[in-house]
């Protein structure tokens, strides 16, 4: 097994992995803040990480993965003051209480995550659940000497911090001097004593829906504190893996390192990994309606999946979906568009219809080893695996799947023999191209019917329909062959020749 290499955000380069403990490893995923339905950016940022946990897996680790829930504390705009809580603006706006919105989209995303088949993380955590060990953050920050309190809220310090530390911007690349100058003018700073500072405990004020005690009064944590806290609980002071969008790497992330620093005297992470973001039609995804035409360039999972919207042609599956992400690296941006989706949807169900062909067959247990073919057999199976332990880089993994797909149609359709490849590697073949697609992909086969025994009656009548049409095409009998072809058209089942035979599909 080749050495797993991680683009570590915090150095802008690959390095090799080496774990801090061998028999445990330790990932923090940043999880949605529930106050909305979970957006397609997230889904593909969950998505991203669930492949990575996968994976870690799948080469022997055991992993141990959390993700936590923010269900307070996160300021509209993503502000640490002078703003209103995300949770409670809600909350205010439907006249329900804010648990219950946090349960509400809580749940709604433990859906969404079901139709993408993210497994669930070991731990999930609740901002509101660990109130205690936030307070106690605070109190070490301020021990420490990088925190103040000013009239009962509780800030960071970060020129202090950046001062006696080479730590402070060097996961976002910004200079302390340029935080400073860039954000001087901002209102609502007065309470600090600089105006790069963050808020780790706000006061609460009289309109605060949700407020816990503490030794500078009533309030509420910081945004950022909340992951510090969580991750040091369930994770320890030090531990492997720190995952988020590309978004989260300035401020939320660059101040999660502050704050560990700041509590426990020590860099929390060795490897910092980031996700691109998801566009839609080539431009960012936004909510706010186009001022010429009206339109949002934005659009819900669901919206994709029932079909009811502006942008694509027709409904698209979570696996379809699925699918497409892993197309792109995860440190890439991924344009959604209805092209890319339909051409997503034919390889999707291609390479399903391979596995089951591949499944199917059985190795004669006769050998007459042809080494081109095994060669080529083992080297892709070896370099789909190089490419996940090159930074988890799933559309080279992919491609090396659907290098394979044409020797499993090949072999189907007897253009290469199965006895001119060796057992061992035939039943290596079966094992790692299923492993792939399900194991480590997270692929689910939406292409299986429910009675396993009409699916099977179904391939064998496919089977042995396209052996006639073959036969009236050597014959040249072109008018059988057609006949063939025009009915299944009716039915929607689609053939493809190719120089590695006939396969077929039914469109959806």
């Amino acid at each position: 097994m080749s050495d797993l290499y991680i683009h570590n955000s915090l150095s802008s380069k690959k390095e090799k992995f080496i774990p801090i403990n061998k028999d445990l490893i330790g990932l923090y995923v940043c999880g949605p803040t529930v106050y909305s339905d979970v957006h397609l950016g997230n889904c593909r940022t969950f998505t991203s990480f669930d492949i990575v946990y996968r994976y870690l897996q799948y080469i022997g680790y055991k992993v141990r993965y959390v993700r936590n829930i923010t269900d307070a504390g996160h300021l509209d705009g993503d502000a640490d003051i002078g703003t209103e809580d995300k949770m409670a603006k809600t909350a205010k706006a439907l006249k329900l209480e804010p648990m219950e919105v946090a349960h509400h989209y809580t749940v709604g995303f433990h859906k969404m995550m079901e139709l993408f088949n993210n497994l669930p993380p070991n731990i999930e955590p609740r901002a509101t659940g660990h109130i205690t060990e936030q307070i106690e953050m605070v109190q070490d920050i301020l021990e420490n000497g990088y925190g103040y309190e000013v009239n009962g809220s509780v800030y960071f310090n970060v020129q202090k911090f950046a001062e006696e530390n080479d730590v402070y911007g060097k996961l976002s690349g910004r200079v302390i001097d340029d935080l400073l100058s860039e954000t001087r003018d901002l209102k609502n700073q007065g309470e600090k004593r600089h105006s790069a500072d963050f808020a780790i405990w706000i006061k609460a004020d009289e309109h605060t829906l949700q407020r816990w005690n503490s030794p500078w009064g009533e309030g509420f944590p910081g945004w950022h504190l909340e992951c510090s806290a969580m991750s040091t609980k369930y994770l320890g002071s030090r531990f492997d893996i720190h995952g988020g969008g590309e978004d989260l790497k300035f401020p939320h992330h660059e101040n999660e390192i502050a704050q560990n620093c700041g509590a426990c005297n020590v860099v929390p992470v060795n490897y910092w990994m980031h996700g691109n973001m998801l566009l839609l039609n080539g431009r960012k995804m936004s909510k706010t309606p186009d001022p010429i035409t009206g339109i949002s360039n934005s659009i819900m999972p669901q919206d994709l999946f029932s079909g009811k919207n502006e942008f694509f042609s027709k409904a698209y599956s979570p696996m379809v979906l699925r699918f497409f992400m892993l197309q792109a690296h995860y440190r890439s941006t991924l344009d959604l568009s209805d092209e890319a989706l339909l051409a997503a949807e034919k390889g999707y169900y291609r390479l399903m219809e391979a596995n089951h062909r591949l499944q199917d067959l059985v190795h004669t247990g006769e050998e007459n080893i042809h080494e081109n073919e095994n060669e080529q057999i083992e080297k892709m199976i070896q370099a789909a695996i190089d490419d996940m332990n090159d930074d988890f880089n799933t559309p080279k993994a992919l491609s090396r799947l659907f290098v394979l797909v044409n020797k499993i149609n090949s072999i189907h359709t007897n253009q290469i023999n199965i006895s001119s490849i060796k057992e061992e590697t035939f039943n290596k073949l079966k094992k790692v191209f299923n492993d792939f697609i399900f194991d480590i992909f997270g692929l689910k086969d939406e292409t299986q019917s429910t009675d396993e025994s009409t699916a099977h009656v179904l391939d064998g009548l496919m089977d042995l329909i396209i052996n006639i049409r073959q036969d009236a095409r050597t014959t040249k009998n072109w008018g059988t062959s057609d006949q063939i072809r025009d009915k299944l058209n009716e039915l929607k089942i689609k053939l493809k020749d190719s120089k590695d035979g006939t396969s077929w599909t039914i469109e959806k």
